[in-house]
């Protein structure tokens, strides 16, 4: 669709209507190297093996392993290859700021009988093999 022509809008319009950025058009994707692949192989059998390790263990692992392979490097592989570790990631307990603040009703009242306060909890545990979530309903008495 874009092509060099008197009639035709210029590159910039062409690339602008289309959604391109024109820096796209002189790229010539490059095939990954044999040592990449074999990075990326291993890399993914680690993964099954361990899903919780993030860039920093993978990267050390590798590296012991006598695999030239730094950090970025595998932080680049692990977005190529769309994956995540499973370990908790910072800041998931802020509330958004618009977000409704609820007193606690529970400050100043005895607990004397049971069934008068219930709570529940629920918590994530990593398996072997996928993942399961604990649920918990406690009577506070």
């Amino acid at each position: 669709m874009v092509e060099k022509a008197a009639l035709a809008p210029s590159l910039r319009r062409q690339c602008e209507r289309l959604g391109v950025s024109r820096s796209g058009l002189a790229y010539t994707p490059v095939a990954p190297d044999v040592e990449e692949l074999a990075l990326m192989r291993r890399r993914g059998d680690l993964h099954l093996k361990h899903p919780f390790y993030g860039s920093r263990m993978l990267s050390f692992t590798l590296r012991r392993e006598g695999r030239r392979a730094f950090r970025k490097r595998v932080q680049r592989l692990m977005r190529v290859m769309g994956i995540e570790s499973t370990a908790p990631k910072p800041a998931t307990s802020k509330p958004h700021p618009e977000h409704v603040k609820y007193p606690y009703l529970l400050r100043c009242l005895p607990i004397c009988r049971a069934n008068q306060v219930w709570a529940t909890d629920l918590t994530y545990i990593p398996m072997k093999a996928g993942f399961v979530y604990l649920v918990c309903v406690m009577d506070w008495f």
